[in-house]
């Protein structure tokens, strides 16, 4: 029987001054594929999250965004998952208010504990049915334990899967850009 997740996260991670001591499970669950763990949000959009140009403001979308990647997240491990980066973010058309706004995230890439989501959003105009896709975002997140601590996450089974192959290698050298990047930072 699985038990419900509890209404907030462990006062672990609401507590930075006492960080949780981890050295927990390390034990790799079964893999999965993107699909088993894939999800699709619809939100139409309202006068108050209109900006001052009155488009959707994009902090709106930025959040619509990490919500739909904490659900594919959450769904991959069945449990904690914490956004650690967007990596990056892209506005290409702007969403109006009274449309509908479509969030289709799904698995790129898992790592040991890390999972990098990919968002795509499109806005549907509710009264003529076009469809354009507005944003893109890749995500980060964590799988976490129930001590705030990371956990191992479900392997990412994409052998048959032409599309998860892809996204797959896709997600593999945006990680490579990003820890020469970090490297880079790094070294001032």
């Amino acid at each position: 029987m699985t038990k419900p997740l509890p209404d907030t996260l462990p006062e672990a991670l609401s507590a930075p001054a006492s960080a949780p001591v981890c050295a927990g499970n390390l034990e790799t669950p079964a893999g999965k594929t993107a699909a088993q763990s894939s999800a699709t949000l619809t939100y139409q959009v309202l006068p108050e999250d209109a900006n001052p140009a009155g488009n959707v403001h994009g902090g709106v979308i930025l959040k619509l965004i990490d919500t739909a990647a904490g659900v594919v997240a959450m769904r991959h491990v069945r449990g904690w998952a914490v956004t650690a980066s967007i990596d990056r973010m892209d506005f290409l058309r702007p969403v109006y208010v009274g449309e509908l706004v479509i969030l289709k995230a799904s698995l790129n890439m898992v790592g040991r504990t890390s999972m990098e989501i990919g968002v795509r959003v499109e806005a549907e105009n509710l009264l003529t049915g076009d469809v354009r896709h507005t944003n893109s975002a890749y995500l980060t997140f964590v799988a976490l334990d129930d001590k705030g601590c990371p956990r191992p996450a479900p392997p990412l089974i994409v052998e048959g899967d032409a599309v998860a192959e892809r996204r797959l290698r896709q997600a593999l050298r945006r990680r490579e850009m990003r820890r020469q990047a970090i490297a880079e930072e790094r070294r001032g």
